[in-house]
């Protein structure tokens, strides 16, 4: 039976590219898929040539390529990534590190129930503010360091480098909104327990997406792609 040849896997490695799929693991999934689809076509047209069993194949993929190939991937990646953040978020949870994590409530719940809560809330806006563009500016730098190392495209690195920072913003959005409210009304002990749990659920969770899983990177990708090489 007629084979793929190392010039036809390139061919539709750049055929993938040139059918916007950007990233290099979801391209080898595809063409690993185009080309058992293309021998397998071969085995009962061995006349068919390259060229019209490529486009018989893609074909297949119905009128919008691989667009549902590539937003089943990010799902799967977006799946992927929230498992990383959860494992290290329960972490937060056990000796030692609970230690540290009743300590950041305290230090919430204590700001909330004093009387210069819009100034805590200030500080902690700032603070985060500051941190966040910070980090942003590092990691963007550590990204194009990586992709100057590797000219092949993740998704996952992307989620890890370019993502880290969305649950950042709800946190800064309701220390906001919690500034503004917090002239209308008095907070009593259950509710200000309940706004430190929640701030310190997105604290944890805001450093552990822009410090942590950016730090753990190459272990977390080589667990992704066993193929994966920096």
């Amino acid at each position: 039976m007629q084979k793929i040849n190392n010039e036809q896997i390139e061919e539709l490695y750049a055929f993938t590219r040139n059918h916007f799929v950007e990233y290099y693991d979801l391209q080898t999934e595809l063409v690993d898929h185009l080309a058992n689809d293309i021998e397998a076509m071969w085995e009962k047209q061995p006349e068919l040539n390259f060229e019209d069993a490529k486009n018989a194949a893609f074909k297949k993929f119905g009128v919008f390529g691989f667009l549902e190939p590539i937003e089943q991937k990010q799902k799967a990646m977006g799946r992927r990534y929230r498992g990383f953040l959860w494992n290290e978020f329960k972490a937060w949870f056990t000796l030692p590190k609970v230690v540290f994590t009743l300590l950041i409530f305290v230090i919430f719940y204590t700001a909330f129930s004093s009387v210069y809560v819009k100034y805590f809330s200030i500080t902690f806006y700032l603070g985060i503010a500051i941190w966040s563009i910070y980090r942003t500016i590092q990691l963007n730098r550590v990204f194009r360091r990586r992709k100057e190392k590797c000219n092949k495209k993740w998704m996952m690195e992307e989620m890890i480098f370019k993502q880290a920072g969305g649950t950042l913003l709800v946190f800064m959005s309701q220390i906001h909104t919690f500034y503004n409210l917090s002239e209308s009304f008095t907070l009593n002990a259950y509710t200000v327990a309940g706004l430190a749990t929640v701030f310190t659920i997105l604290f944890l969770v805001s450093y552990i997406s822009f410090q942590l899983l950016p730090e753990k990177a190459e272990e977390l990708l080589n667990k992704t792609y066993p193929e994966y090489s920096l």
